[in-house]
C-alpha cells in the first residue's frame, strides 16, 4: 500500500469538548485552519456534526462511507458516528456541533423527519447556510466569561436560520462506500488515496497480498458492484474538488490517470449518463 506522505501529520481530534452544544447553546461553531495531508484520527461525539471546508478540500471517513467535501459541499454526521478527517488541500474547516434533542436527530423537527439523519450525508451548502455558519461565535468554553446575554440571543436566532437551511439543503451524492471486511477495506483506502496508481484489479491485488478472484468475490458480496465501477466513483469523488478549482479538463483527466480529455468524457457517461462539463458544474456547486 502508499506509504504515508512525509508531510503528514496525524493529530487528536481538535477540542471538540470546548464546544459543547447545550440546549441553551444548540448550535456551536469551530473554525481550525488545518495543512495538506493532516489527519484526525478516528473519534466520535455524543452530539450531531456538520462538517464544512470554508476553503480547501477535505476527507471525512466513516463506518459505511468516504466523502470529500469540497467548499460548496458539507458532510452531516450523526451522534456517536466513529469518523476521521483528513486534509487533500490546505483548508478552514469549520464544524458546527448540534445539540440533539431526545428522538430527534439532525436539524429534524419530528422523529419522522429524523430517519433521513441517522446515515452520513453530503449536503450543498448554500451562500446564505456558509455566510450565517461564519457568523456564529467561535469562541471555545473556555476561553473566559460566558458570553454576553445579547451575544447569546444573537447566537440562538442565527442558530434558527441554520437549522431551516440544513433542512433545505439537498443531499448531493458524493459519498463512496466502504466495506467492513478487512483487506477489502485496506484496499479501498488505499485507492480512494491514490486512485491512478493501478487501474486494474489486479495489480492492486497484488499490493494486497490477495488473489484476484478473491477480491473480486468481495466487491459483489460487500458492496454490491465490481471493483471497476466502485473505481470509477472514486475518480469521480476525486474530480470535484479539481474542478471547484475552475481546472481545464485536461487538466482533471491527466490528474487521473486518463490519457486523455475524451477518455475521462466517455467514463464520466457511462457513469453517470450526463458530460462532465454538466456534472461537475453541478457536483462542484459551480
Amino acid at each position: 500500500m502508499k506509504p504515508a506522505s512525509p508531510r503528514a501529520a496525524t493529530i487528536s481530534p481538535l477540542t471538540p469538548h470546548l464546544y459543547t452544544p447545550t440546549a441553551a447553546r444548540p448550535l456551536r461553531a469551530k473554525l481550525q485552519r488545518l495543512r495538506a495531508d493532516t489527519r484526525v484520527v478516528p473519534h466520535a461525539h455524543p452530539w450531531g456534526q456538520v462538517a464544512l471546508s470554508a476553503t480547501g478540500v477535505i476527507r471525512v471517513t466513516a463506518p459505511h462511507g468516504s466523502y470529500i467535501v469540497p467548499p460548496s459541499r458539507a458532510v452531516w454526521i450523526p451522534p456517536g458516528v466513529e469518523h476521521a478527517v483528513t486534509v487533500i488541500e490546505d483548508a478552514e474547516l469549520l464544524t458546527l456541533y448540534m445539540h440533539q434533542a431526545r428522538s430527534r436527530c439532525g436539524p429534524a423537527r419530528s422523529v419522522a423527519e429524523s430517519a433521513g439523519w441517522r446515515q452520513c450525508r453530503v449536503l450543498e451548502v448554500s451562500s446564505l447556510l456558509l455566510a450565517l455558519a461564519l457568523q456564529l461565535d467561535a469562541t471555545p468554553d473556555a476561553a473566559g466569561a460566558a458570553p454576553a446575554r445579547e451575544t447569546l440571543a444573537r447566537e440562538r436566532r442565527l442558530a434558527a436560520l441554520l437549522f431551516d437551511e440544513l433542512r433545505r439543503a439537498a443531499p448531493v451524492r458524493l459519498g463512496i462506500d466502504l466495506p467492513q471486511e478487512k483487506r477489502l477495506r485496506r484496499l479501498c483506502e488505499a485507492v480512494i488515496e491514490a486512485p491512478s496508481r493501478h487501474a486494474t484489479l489486479g495489480a492492486w491485488a497484488a499490493d494486497a497480498g490477495a488473489s484476484t478472484r478473491t477480491l473480486t468475490r468481495l466487491f459483489r458480496s460487500e458492496l454490491g458492484t465490481s471493483f471497476v465501477q466502485w473505481r470509477q466513483q472514486v475518480l469521480l469523488a476525486r474530480a470535484v474538488p479539481l474542478a471547484a478549482r475552475k481546472l481545464p479538463m485536461a487538466s482533471i483527466a491527466a490528474e487521473l490517470g486518463y490519457a486523455s480529455p475524451s477518455a475521462f468524457a466517455a467514463m464520466v457517461r457511462r457513469s453517470v449518463g450526463a458530460p462532465p462539463s454538466r456534472f461537475l458544474r453541478a457536483s462542484a456547486g459551480r
